[in-house]
């Protein structure tokens, strides 16, 4: 072992395997919570009003999309790891970052998303003008994963070989 390299210790991989970690963990329980709180408030006006149902989904589809963006993530820091590859302690805090990044992004946008969508469907079924304003806030909600997904792609654009 008298070729091994400092800046890639064995340990260098955990940081990348972490940051897929803490990418899926985040955006995924950040889609359920989205999910679940606005599909509490859709299944709630769906006793009263269920030709609202359709439209009220949007808070359902934007969760949705905050997983997408955690695996595509932990795709490509998953695409620079491998047995046969080197993988700097560099990498590993890079990947480790963009991971982190996107799935507390993530978790903070479903949490958003959820509570507006809730509300915000419960509120459309009493008064039809006020779905363009929960649209707005879903999207700039949504927009703070895109956030996210952009600083880990960044990150991983880095970090790469």
């Amino acid at each position: 072992m008298a070729d091994h390299n400092p800046l890639t210790p064995a340990f260098a991989p955990f940081f990348g395997m972490a940051g897929i970690a803490f990418a899926m963990i985040g955006g995924c329980a950040g889609a359920a919570f989205g999910t679940a709180k606005s599909g509490i408030g859709i299944s709630g006006i769906g006793i009263f009003r269920p030709e609202l149902i359709m439209k009220s989904l949007i808070p359902v589809v934007m969760s949705g999309i905050l997983g997408v963006y955690s695996l595509v993530v932990a795709v490509l820091i998953a695409g620079d790891m491998g047995p046969e590859k080197s993988y700097s302690l560099f990498q590993g805090f890079c990947h480790f970052g963009a991971g982190l990044t996107v799935g507390l992004t993530g978790l903070a946008a479903g949490y958003a998303i959820g509570n507006v969508g809730d509300s915000g469907v419960r509120a459309y079924m009493s008064q039809s003008r006020v779905y363009v304003g929960m649209v707005l806030i879903l999207i700039f909600a949504e927009v703070l994963g895109l956030y996210g997904l952009i600083v880990a792609l960044i990150l991983n654009t880095k970090g790469g070989s």
